[in-house]
């Protein structure tokens, strides 16, 4: 069997305007790697939302990471002040991944 170890998973729904700040927060809390998904719409608390491919107004990206535990209670408390002032997204979630070396 192949051994794994555990890290966290934290993925943030993230405006477009605001993605610089988060990877900025992110590395400052030491995560150097992270994915960056285009979001196409969804529905949330204030109705559905559309990415406006012309204006690029509503595009919304999920950031996602897998970090250890001390890394991303770093990230999490640095994005506090944005959670809500600007409707961010957060999720955190403990993970089995192989070669946990590549996940610090």
């Amino acid at each position: 069997m192949i051994e794994t170890v555990e890290r966290v998973r934290v993925e943030i729904l993230v405006d477009q305007p605001l993605l610089r700040r988060v990877e900025q927060l992110a590395a400052e809390a030491g995560i150097t790697g992270y994915t960056l998904l285009p979001l196409l719409g969804g529905h949330g608390a204030s109705g559905p939302w559309r990415d406006d491919q012309l204006s690029g107004a509503q595009a919304k990206i999920l950031f996602l990471t897998i970090t250890s535990r001390t890394r991303a209670e770093q990230l999490t408390d640095a994005l506090a002040d944005l959670l809500d002032s600007h409707g961010l997204l957060l999720a955190i979630s403990r993970v089995e991944v192989v070669r946990g070396a590549k996940f610090t």
